[in-house]
C-alpha cells in the first residue's frame, strides 16, 4: 500500500496548496491512502469545520489534529459528526472525538490512524503517550486486524519522537512527527520495519518563521516585546511530508521517502 502523510497545514497558504496540489500529488505518487495534519489550518491556530471539509474534499482520507485541536470552538461539535478527524489519544478524557480509528483504503484494506501528544516542553500536562499508543497497537495487530498503521506523534522534542518511533517499531507501518513545522532529514526504516521521520514539516509558506509572517516573531526576538498577534505567512506554500510503501501481508514498510512539492524548499525526489 502507498500511504501519503502530509504535515501541519498552516493558514490560508497551506489550505490553498492542499486544495490545488493534493490531488495532482496523489495522482503522481499513485497514493492509496492520505493523512493530513490540519491543526494549524485556520489562522494558524486550530481547525474549523469549514476548513476541515476543504481538506477532506481535496483528497485527504483522514485529518489529524494536535495541541490546538479545539482552539476553534466549532470543532468541539464538528468532530463528533466527522469520523475522518482524529484528535490526540492522550488529550483530556472529556474531549470529544476519538484518538484512533480504522479506515478503509483502496481494495478494502484496513488502515489504523492514531495520534498522541508529547509531554516534553509542551505547555499543558497530557497523559502518558507511550501507554496510550501501546494499548491501541495491541488491539490492532499489523497483518491481522489492519494492513497498515500510522502513528502521528505531535511533539516538540525530537528525543521524545525518536523514543516513540522505537517504542512502536515493528508494530506500526509509519511513525511520523508533527508540530515543529520543519521537515527533518532522518527519514528511515527502523530495525523491525517501521518507517520513521522526526517531523514531517508543514504545508505552508517557508519564507516565514515556522509558518508565521516574519515581522512580529523577529520583533519579539529582538526586543522581547509583543506588538501584535502572529499572522500566518501567505506566500506560495510547500507540501511537506512522507510517502511510505507497505507490505500488505506484514503491514511493515518496504520503502519511505520525504515529499516536498512546490514553494521554496528544494523538491524531494518522490515529489519530482
Amino acid at each position: 500500500m502507498r500511504i501519503l502523510y502530509l504535515g501541519d497545514v498552516m493558514g490560508r497558504a497551506g489550505r490553498r496548496a492542499i486544495s490545488e496540489g493534493l490531488g495532482p500529488l496523489k495522482d503522481k505518487l499513485n497514493v492509496d491512502f492520505t493523512v493530513v495534519n490540519g491543526e494549524n489550518a485556520s489562522g494558524g491556530m486550530g481547525l474549523t469545520g469549514g476548513h476541515a471539509r476543504l481538506i477532506l474534499d481535496a483528497g485527504a482520507d483522514c485529518i489529524t489534529l494536535g495541541d490546538h485541536a479545539f482552539d476553534q470552538k466549532d470543532m468541539l461539535s464538528f468532530i463528533e459528526s466527522e469520523p475522518r478527524i482524529i484528535r490526540p489519544l492522550n488529550y483530556s478524557k472529556a474531549a470529544p472525538g476519538r484518538g484512533a480509528r480504522v479506515f478503509e483504503a483502496t481494495r478494502g484494506r484496513k488502515v489504523l490512524v492514531a495520534q498522541v501528544l508529547g509531554q516534553v516542553f509542551m505547555k499543558r500536562p497530557f497523559d502518558d503517550p507511550f501507554s496510550a499508543i501501546d494499548a491501541v497497537l495491541r488491539a490492532h495487530v499489523l497483518g491481522g486486524a489492519v494492513q497498515a498503521a500510522v502513528v502521528d506523534i505531535h511533539a516538540e522534542a525530537t528525543s521524545e519522537k525518536m523514543a516513540m518511533g522505537h517504542w512502536c517499531d515493528g508494530r506500526a507501518s509509519l511513525v511520523v512527527g508533527t508540530h515543529t513545522h520543519v521537515p527533518t532529514a532522518d527519514t528511515m526504516i527502523l530495525n523491525r520495519g517501521t518507517a520513521y521521520q522526526s517531523d514531517a514539516g508543514m504545508c505552508g509558506d517557508y519564507d516565514s518563521i515556522i509558518g508565521m509572517d516574519k515581522a512580529e516573531p523577529l520583533r519579539r526576538f529582538l526586543t522581547g516585546m509583543a506588538s501584535e498577534r502572529f499572522a500566518p505567512a501567505e506566500g506560495e506554500a510547500t507540501l511537506a511530508g512522507v510517502i511510505v510503501i507497505t507490505d500488505d501481508r506484514t503491514g511493515l514498510a518496504t520503502s519511505v521517502e520525504p515529499v516536498r512539492a512546490g514553494g521554496r524548499l528544494v523538491p524531494a525526489p518522490a515529489a519530482g
